[in-house]
């Protein structure tokens, strides 16, 4: 026989159960599965989460609604939807659901891409924007991306004649490394045989890959104390041994300043150890800590997206022959043999633009961008989002809406072609950057990176696959992580050109 003690907490759970079901009887929240008892639709979710939104969509629509444990979600899923947050509702939804694990080493406080929306976050998004991402730094600096991607081009035509295929992808990491380091840093952080580097290669990819992984604290918070999967304190692990990296590049060049040692290069590092306020707000000094977080959260954000964009342009290529050929005519037309091709010819390689196009409308670094979070109550295509409701923007289903996009699931570079729609924010049919307050910094850097590569890339070699594989038998599948990449690396057999480049 049950107690009086235990039948009142019972009496209290079922008049709780009530409460928030007449609750949400009374909001207009948008429509979603029915949820479990306590886990919500955690359920109704499997490996790949930007798959499993767009199947929900065919039955519930583009703006969904699940609960996710104790977390009230909903997901965006059409162009339409996503204009109506971006255009009207950016403000409301400009804070960061940021993951529990960035809380290790205090991440979250010094980073700009998880922030909330305050202070601290518009000081950095202005620097970043003045310092880094403008025009005129980013035609500065195309030099040190031009002799990045020399050097990358010599490795592989060393390996190339050794071991005849490649893995191209580990080729692109160090050089998309190099060319943020000697951006950010005017140096370079890595090659084959430099240990501190292999170091530094070895900790990203171990951080990143628990990044990637689901964590049930996420979904309920009162696990926090226990971290039962070890996400938390694996997360702490590697950003530690990464901060304790970047603190010595910090270093250096802070007692170079006090020595008056440096070189007449100002780079992003300076603009951070420069910035004293505004007179405004009550930032005044970037501590060393927040400093060596931003430094590498530039590396995090930049590297694994900008590869990982470029490897999946390469596969879509090389399942392509007719593709591979027109982009290959088009380089040799506007550059000619004796050359090599430079940023500067880039505006004249309208197919090169097509095709990188295509390749973020497809496969976008970050399918689900980052999730933001509902700053207050707020009204959205005549629903109602409760403060705090996680707001994740599905892109990948975005961009493959049969809607937006006539036969979306084929590689199509030509639908670019004589069209006004970019990927630059204001088009929301295609948003691998996002848009609004929150959108990526790093674009304009991510987009000349990547289309200079793959031209040099192409320019220099003809591509095979392996003999083993062809374009039919190329493996395509996803694999989820911190962002989008291919399942299988992608292998290739480059044969060098004769063209003089």
């Amino acid at each position: 026989m049950a107690s009086p003690g235990s039948l009142t907490w019972l009496a209290v759970f079922f008049a709780a159960l009530f409460l928030l079901s007449k609750l949400r009887n009374r909001l207009r929240l948008p429509p979603g599965p029915p949820g479990w008892p306590i886990i919500g639709n955690i359920f109704d979710l499997r490996t790949q989460t930007h798959r499993d939104f767009d199947r929900l969509k065919s039955m519930y629509g583009p703006v969904l609604w699940l609960k996710l444990g104790n977390l009230n979600t909903v997901v965006i899923q059409s162009a339409a939807a996503a204009a109506e947050l971006f255009k009207k509702h950016d403000v409301a939804f400009a804070d960061r659901k940021a993951p529990d694990s960035l809380n290790a080493c205090d991440y979250i406080k010094g980073s700009l891409a998880e922030a909330p929306y305050d202070e601290y976050w518009r000081i950095l998004r202005r620097l970043s924007l003045s310092e880094l991402m403008v025009q005129k730094r980013i035609k500065s600096s195309a030099q040190l991306r031009k002799e990045c991607i020399d050097k990358m081009i010599q490795w592989i035509k060393k390996d190339a004649s050794e071991f005849c295929e490649i893995q191209l992808e580990k080729y692109l990491t160090i050089m998309t490394y190099n060319q943020l380091s000697s951006f950010m840093l005017t140096r370079d952080i890595t090659d084959y045989k430099s240990e501190t580097g292999n170091e530094f290669l070895e900790a990203m990819r171990n951080f990143l890959c628990w990044q990637g992984k689901p964590d049930v604290v996420d979904a309920f918070e009162f696990l926090k104390w226990l971290d039962p999967q070890g996400i938390r304190r694996h997360t702490r692990m590697y950003l530690e041994q990464l901060l304790k990296i970047v603190s010595v590049f910090v270093q250096e060049r802070i007692q170079e300043r006090n020595l008056q040692k440096g070189n007449n290069t100002r780079d992003f590092l300076d603009a951070l150890l420069d910035y004293e306020g505004d007179g405004k707000g009550s930032v005044d000094k970037l501590s060393e800590k927040n400093i060596n977080i931003i430094i590498l959260e530039m590396f995090v954000a930049g590297t694994e997206t900008t590869s990982n964009t470029t490897v999946w342009t390469m596969a879509e290529l090389l399942r392509s022959p007719d593709s591979m050929s027109k982009l290959k005519a088009e380089i040799d037309r506007v550059t000619g043999s004796s050359r090599a091709v430079e940023e500067n010819d880039i505006p004249e390689l309208t197919y090169l633009r097509a095709v990188v196009d295509e390749t973020m409308r497809l496969h976008p670094a970050l399918p689900l961008l980052l999730p933001r979070k509902a700053r207050e109550d707020t009204e959205f295509m005549g629903y109602d989002i409760p403060k705090g409701t996680t707001v994740i923007v599905n892109a990948w289903a975005i961009h493959r809406d049969p809607d937006s996009w006539e036969d979306p699931l084929s590689f199509k570079p030509e639908r670019f072609l004589n069209s006004n729609i970019n990927h630059k924010g204001q088009h929301y049919e295609i948003i691998p950057f996002g848009s609004g307050r929150r959108s990526c910094v790093g674009m304009l850097m991510a987009e000349r990176t990547v289309s200079l590569t793959l031209a040099r890339l192409i320019q220099s070699f003809d591509w095979e696959l392996p003999a083993n594989i062809s374009p039919e038998t190329l493996d395509m599948s996803e694999a989820t992580g911190f962002s989008l990449r291919m399942s299988t690396p992608l292998k290739g057999v480059p044969r060098e050109r004769e063209a003089k480049c």
